[in-house]
């Protein structure tokens, strides 16, 4: 899977994107919500190296993307959709950016490519993403793409050590597809 938007390009991780993947995601203010943080450049590349091997759509796996700007091919996030084993289940996605380029709406460019292309060409039922409830950020972007809040489990998940929420987000195929023909009629 290619996506390509007005200002990003999402594609397969390469092994020169180790140093920036291990800059942003071991970053404290980036990992502090994620599941997976690289302790060493060592274990971002072998990250990529995994990913690589991996069929790009193979069910029961995640599919981690590369998230580029188009202008000059700058590593800038990435994110991931987890293909179930049954296609007919929910599609779990997240998403990663780096500091630098948070707030400035290319999370929600590269979702919405995502959105589009697991809705439309994959003919996914449903979409849905699991994150920390204190992650403000992640909430009011996802709130903003449409979906609702389904769930919220208290201290449901351990990490690093510390007993976390963790809030389900959802939205149905039909719903984007409605939201999408209501912005251009």
């Amino acid at each position: 899977m290619e996506l390509f938007t007005a200002r990003l390009r999402l594609t397969a991780l390469r092994e020169e994107d180790a140093d920036a993947l291990f800059g942003y995601r071991s970053n404290p203010a980036v990992a502090r919500y994620q599941g997976w943080c690289p302790v060493t450049r060592a274990e971002a590349l072998a990250f990529i190296r995994a990913q690589r091997e991996a069929s790009s759509a193979q069910r029961g796996r995640w599919m981690q993307r590369a998230i580029r700007l188009s202008d000059n091919d700058d590593l800038i996030g990435d994110m991931g959709v987890h293909i179930p084993v049954d296609l007919d289940a929910s599609y779990e996605f997240g998403i990663s950016i780096a500091p630098a380029y948070q707030g400035q709406g290319y999370a929600r460019e590269a979702l919405e490519a995502v959105f589009a292309f697991v809705f439309q060409t994959w003919r996914a039922h449903r979409m849905h993403a699991s994150i920390d409830p204190r992650n403000i950020a992640s909430a009011a972007l996802l709130r903003s793409l449409g979906m609702r809040q389904e769930a919220h489990f208290l201290e449901s998940l351990k990490l690093r050590g510390e007993w976390v929420d963790d809030a389900i987000y959802a939205l149905l195929a039909r719903e984007w597809l409605s939201a999408r023909s209501d912005r251009s009629s």
